[in-house]
């Protein structure tokens, strides 16, 4: 019994050590496959206006992901109604086909930079969007369903500098 407690104390610590943490998300695909027509989409609020914030798009994928990089585009809407759109490559494999990421097992979670010292000008409600953006080399035609995505989150949080 011991034992337990113990681990269950040491489980609670380790994921309570991020001070900086100010908002994380996650949505989970349909069953592994994220349509390219299906965007994923976040609202936020009550982020600290004078503060610089660190973005992050999550992206967790199991080995059935058949590439070594993912376009992304998202959309950033202020209360303002201000949009900002970003088109986005990150790396997701080495050229060995090793997974990056973290995780043990068959998922695999990359945190990826989004906005870097970003400040969130005004009070409201702000939503994020995102969508994949996956071609196939010569085609002109996006992938339609996108296989080993198993789900897409962000995260916010405050920034060191």
């Amino acid at each position: 019994m011991a034992r337990v407690l113990l681990a269950l104390a040491l489980v609670v610590g380790l994921v309570s050590c991020n001070d900086n943490l100010v908002k994380s998300e996650f949505q989970a695909t349909k069953g592994g496959v994220w349509n390219k027509t299906d965007s994923i989409q976040f609202s936020f609020s009550e982020i600290d206006t004078m503060q610089r914030h660190n973005m992050f798009i999550t992206v967790r994928n199991d080995a059935t992901f058949p590439y070594n990089n993912l376009f992304l585009i998202t959309e950033l809407e202020f209360p303002s109604g201000e949009t900002v759109k970003d088109t986005l490559e990150y790396e997701m494999a080495l050229p060995d086909g090793s997974w990056l990421g973290k995780g043990y097992g068959s998922i695999k979670e990359n945190k990826l930079w989004y906005k870097e010292n970003i400040v969130f000008p005004s009070s409201g409600v702000y939503n994020l969007r995102v969508w994949h953006a996956m071609r196939k080399n010569g085609s002109v035609n996006g992938i339609e369903d996108l296989k080993g995505i198993t789900d897409v989150g962000f995260e916010i949080e405050k920034s060191n500098e």
